[in-house]
């Protein structure tokens, strides 16, 4: 990879960390209301839902730098996030670890639900799992888009 593309990449990259990071404040100042009525529960969940959509176009993102082919478009959610735990000799490096693929994938399925979900109530509990998942993800995401970067890095002229 050359040092413009690069520096193209790393700031697409950037750009797209400081949305998930939003993301995250509003769904840590949705979670103090969630339980109080029907309508913060829905904007937390909306909330969750758009954090994987963030996620996804980080994802994206990754994917128009290096191999951009999905071949099977009804499973492209999924096949994208998978595509992104994956080391391309010759490539790129994984940007994700098995731990940040789990839990990401979690995220995954509760935004399939949520947009499917119109002739179902969402429920605190059954968002709970979602919201930890989330909060751990928070802590482990930053790493892995700081050693996919650090490693492309090294490789480029």
């Amino acid at each position: 990879m050359e040092r413009i593309e690069f520096n193209l990449l790393k700031a697409e990259t950037a750009a797209q960390i400081r949305e998930i990071e939003k993301i995250f404040k509003e769904i840590t100042d949705r979670k103090k209301s969630a339980g109080k009525s029907k309508a913060s529960l829905e904007s937390l969940a909306y909330k969750l839902h758009n954090l994987y959509s963030a996620y996804e176009d980080l994802f994206k993102i990754i994917a128009r730098h290096f191999e951009n082919q999905i071949e099977d478009i009804s499973r492209y959610h999924k096949e994208l996030l998978k595509r992104m735990t994956l080391s391309i000799e010759g490539v790129r490096p994984a940007l994700l670890s098995e731990e940040t693929h789990k839990l990401l994938d979690e995220l995954r399925a509760f935004r399939h639900f949520f947009r499917h979900a119109y002739a179902y109530e969402i429920k605190h509990e059954k968002m709970k799992p979602v919201l930890d998942s989330a909060e751990r993800l928070k802590a482990v995401y930053r790493k892995n888009v700081h050693k996919f970067l650090s490693e492309i890095e090294k490789e480029v002229h």
